[in-house]
């Protein structure tokens, strides 16, 4: 049984495309390995969201190059996501001659056997395959094959984008927004919490932007989580990647209507500034941010509110900046993440004039991070010697890490737990914070909970 060596990149959402890919390599009778030394295939899942990401990914992609020169003749290099999509002008094709195939978005739920063809044919006949607008959306046949610890998954609602943010590429990489069938989504929820999940993670590039039209009925998000929630169990629900323009009253009411459904949202805002956010194609004021953030706070007291800006983008003055820097401040939000703008090819904003020098934009996200970090500290430091409620992700030896209900996986802040015994990633624990630092809280154990 031939092998293959993964490696997914960026977010979650590519993660999900991970896993399918996996589950049809699994249906071709591959196997996975652990170690790329044991892997006749090495496969990569690339972001190229932003030059970061995409640098992340030719680290990746000369790793595997130099893996496959140790035995030329018998090994295969696979990419495959969203660096194909980007790549419109072959370059990374021309720059990596050793990748022997390039698989587009529209190309996951067939991934293995397009290895298995690439086995099978001559040597050096190396193929791209690319659509220009992907469509492909998992339907009820899509294999599936989790890549998180079984106690917690990611729910894809749907794929692509049609903000069309000025400095974004999301659309003209993973095309126009398409959701899924409301049945096949709920039918995937339940499978996963009959198999043990104790976490959904609901997620799409934007899904207060689902809706799915069956004749005259139009199943928004709000209903597709109510449907979800009526599950029996003890399980959490968690809602990633919302988009303040589209975030309706229902969806604030549905908060305090469900069951499972954590009082934790991720609400990228990206500026505060009247003009910055109009340059940047956001659809919302500043004025409408303030008043939706006081409509969601006054409703679901206990929200933990996770956000992100960005800094330095193009016409952005020291005054805008000085209202961003005020409103961190003010806002005091639970959990928060800066980026630094780059211009992205192909998107208005890297045409528009008035571009920010990088290192003033670096300084402003310094200083943005300097200023959570503070706040990040005093809000852990109110909670020693208080009790909350910890999911268990990872045990090493007599050491738990895990996570509060304020959380997200991989993103947001720990609780380590020490001197800790037959515990299991998984389990729900009650605890005592003893000590706290800005991104990580010290606990013991109180109660478990299965």
């Amino acid at each position: 049984m031939p092998l293959v060596y993964l490696v997914s990149l960026g977010c979650s959402k590519n993660l999900v495309d991970t896993e399918t890919a996996t589950a049809s390599m699994l249906l071709e009778g591959f196997g996975i390995a652990t170690d790329p030394e044991a892997a006749k295939v090495y496969y990569i899942n690339t972001c190229a969201f932003i030059p970061p990401a995409r640098e992340e990914a030719e680290d990746a992609i000369q790793t595997a190059v130099n893996w496959k020169r140790h035995s030329p003749r018998k090994r295969k290099l696979v990419i495959s996501g969203c660096l194909v999509q980007w790549d419109t002008r072959k370059e990374y094709f021309e720059k990596y001659p050793d990748v022997d195939q390039w698989i587009g978005i529209d190309e996951v739920p067939r991934t293995g056997k397009l290895i298995a063809g690439l086995l099978e044919r001559n040597p050096g006949k190396r193929k791209f395959l690319r659509t220009e607008k992907p469509e492909f959306m998992a339907g009820p046949e899509t294999p599936k094959m989790a890549l998180t610890p079984p106690h917690y998954a990611y729910v894809k609602i749907a794929d692509g984008c049609e903000n069309r943010c000025s400095y974004c590429s999301i659309p003209d990489i993973r095309g126009n927004l398409r959701c899924r069938d409301p049945e096949v989504i709920v039918d995937e929820a339940g499978n996963l919490l009959r198999q043990g999940a104790k976490e959904l993670l609901i997620i799409a590039q934007d899904v207060t932007a689902y809706a799915w039209k069956n004749g005259a009925h139009v199943v928004e998000l709000p209903e597709l989580l109510r449907r979800i929630d009526a599950f029996t169990g003890d399980y959490w629900l968690r809602l990633l990647y919302t988009h303040p323009a589209h975030f309706s009253e229902e969806l604030i009411n549905t908060f305090n209507d469900t069951d499972h459904l954590l009082p934790y949202v991720d609400l990228p805002l990206q500026h505060i500034s009247e003009s910055v956010l109009k340059a940047m194609g956001r659809k919302i004021s500043g004025a409408k941010i303030r008043k939706l953030l006081d409509k969601i706070r006054g409703n679901i007291p206990e929200m933990a509110l996770r956000t992100t800006f960005i800094t330095g983008f193009p016409g952005e003055t020291g005054r805008d900046f000085e209202e961003l820097r005020d409103f961190v401040r003010e806002q005091q939000f639970h959990r928060l993440g800066i980026f630094q703008y780059y211009p992205e090819p192909g998107t208005p904003a890297a045409e528009m004039q008035n571009q920010v020098d990088p290192e003033i934009s670096r300084e402003r996200a310094t200083e943005l991070v300097e200023i959570q970090r503070e706040i990040s500290l005093k809000r852990n430091q109110k909670l020693v010697d208080q009790e909350i409620n910890v999911i268990i992700d990872e045990v090493q030896e007599d050491k738990a890490f895990g996570r509060t209900w304020m959380d997200a996986p991989e993103i947001d802040n720990i609780v380590v737990l020490e001197n800790v015994s037959e515990i299991e990633p998984g389990q729900r624990i009650g605890a005592v914070v003893t000590s706290a630092r800005e991104y990580e809280l010290h606990a013991r154990i109180l109660t478990l909970k299965l």
